[in-house]
Order: C-alpha cells, then sequence, then structure tokens
C-alpha cells in the first residue's frame, strides 16, 4: 500500500468516526478523541516507512 493510500485510508476512517458522531452511533466523547487515538494505532500512515530508516551510502 502507499503513502497516498495509507493517508487516505487514515481520512476515510477518521471521517467515518464523525458521521457516526452525529447520527449518535459513537459517543461524542470517543468521537473527539477518535482521531488522536488513530493517529496513535497507524503511525505509518502519516510518519511514513522512511523517517524508520537509516541512510545507507
Amino acid at each position: 500500500m502507499t503513502q497516498i493510500q495509507k493517508a487516505l485510508a487514515l481520512a476515510t476512517a477518521m471521517i467515518a468516526v464523525a458521521v457516526l458522531a452525529v447520527f449518535d452511533i459513537i459517543p461524542e466523547q470517543i468521537a473527539q478523541f477518535a482521531p488522536f487515538a488513530l493517529l496513535a494505532l497507524f503511525p505509518s500512515a502519516w510518519l511514513g516507512r522512511s523517517r524508520c530508516r537509516t541512510k545507507e551510502a
């Protein structure tokens, strides 16, 4: 999966949480912290893999 696809999947999940909160399927308190939880659970979607590697000459 490319970096763009990971970012789009993360954004889709965040929007889905927001929509579910609007229709009271997810409580508002959970929906407020869900974006931070998603970022913590899937750091590769926003950090990328290149930050974890060391460059070799």
